[in-house]
């Protein structure tokens, strides 16, 4: 998975968790909730739709490297490339 993906699989829990969220220009190098409106239990929505759909586990100390696309695709892919292949 590149960042870019990563990034893709971030807007797209974005997107169910918030649908009236405008998210045609996000900037990848803002901060998330600096651009939208997200509170902190939208912010633990994507953290558990990141385990939900993915396995992704994110702990609590980390909760920072996920404040803009940027640093979610820095932290979240190397973790998506480390699970077992699908399939």
């Amino acid at each position: 998975m590149t960042k870019d993906d990563c990034k893709k699989v971030v807007l797209d829990i974005i997107a169910d968790i918030a649908p009236d969220e405008d998210l045609t220009n996000v900037k990848s190098e803002v901060r998330l909730r600096d651009q939208l409106q997200l509170d902190s239990m939208d912010f633990l929505d994507i953290v558990m739709e990141l385990r939900k759909r993915h396995g992704i586990e994110v702990p609590e100390a980390d909760y920072l490297q996920l404040a803009s696309l940027d640093s979610c695709a820095e932290y979240l892919t190397p973790k998506f490339n480390a699970l077992p292949a699908k399939g």
